[in-house]
């Protein structure tokens, strides 16, 4: 029988904002393909789907402020017990506006000093603690590997003309932040690879989650911005995060994939 080089068996995996829409199904998928996985976040989250691996401790959510370094230091040494180890971390987790279907003030001449500090610390602040956090427990298995999660708006400006007035347009804190998340990835590559910890990162175009009421000619511009004429599923994540998470990208490191359906090829 050949080797599924994705496979996640015995594979321990820290994921950070799995509670949320992209992260959820992205939880799943890590779990399907065999891994133990432990979700720092605010509260749990997960519907009935997930009860299973929780029943079998393949699962287990961590109560975290991920603002405050006390609260993800302790919460990665519960993962560590719980797991027996840790071999990945998923930094996905964002919050502060602009993240998780949430706006905020995204008029550059009434952001207050607060809200953009807020923004940034909830894009870039967080995945910087994280990563410090987790780096003890890899030195203890001698490897290591990261995966971060960016945003399109980490690489191009958005087309506030496909917004229009009555959709908060996506703050500068998100896109600021974001874009350093792809340049703190490929510095974490460069000064972590002598202690065998590997870092790379997905960048995901538009994935809307889509409700009854949503604007569906919001979506319909959103879509024209792609090549392929249409938003993303949250499912069309999984691959990119399984070759990075898996050893099937063993000699990748400081590498983004963007997964945006062509929108920021043109």
């Amino acid at each position: 029988m050949k080797k599924d080089i994705f496979t996640m068996e015995g594979k321990n995996v820290v994921f950070t904002g799995g509670c949320g829409a992209l992260g959820r199904v992205m939880v799943k998928a890590l779990l399907e393909y065999g891994a133990n996985v432990a979700v720092p976040e605010i509260c749990d989250r997960f519907d009935e789907s997930f009860d299973e691996y929780k029943a079998q401790n393949k699962l287990k959510v961590i109560v975290t402020d991920l603002s405050k370094t006390e609260s993800i230091r302790a919460s990665f040494e519960e993962a560590n017990n719980f797991l027996g180890g840790i071999d990945v971390l998923v930094n996905c987790a964002a919050y502060g506006g602009g993240a998780g279907g949430k706006s905020c003030e995204y008029r550059l001449d009434k952001i207050d000093d607060d809200t953009w500090e807020n923004g940034v610390d909830g894009t870039l602040n967080v995945i910087f603690r994280c990563t410090r956090e987790v780096i003890p427990y890899f030195d203890k298995k001698g490897k290591g590997n990261i995966v971060n999660v960016g945003s399109m708006y980490g690489l191009i400006a958005p087309d506030f003309d496909i917004y229009g007035e009555d959709i908060p347009w996506s703050p500068p804190t998100y896109g600021a932040g974001k874009a350093g998340v792809l340049q703190f990835t490929r510095y974490c590559a460069s000064a972590l690879a002598r202690r065998n910890i590997r870092v790379n990162s997905i960048t995901p175009g538009p994935f809307p989650g889509i409700t009854p009421a949503t604007d569906m000619e919001f979506i319909g511009r959103l879509s024209n911005k792609t090549m392929l004429k249409r938003t993303g599923k949250a499912e069309e994540l999984n691959g990119a995060l399984l070759l990075l998470a898996s050893e099937a990208s063993s000699f990748m490191t400081g590498t983004n994939i963007v997964v945006d359906g062509g929108m920021t090829q043109w």
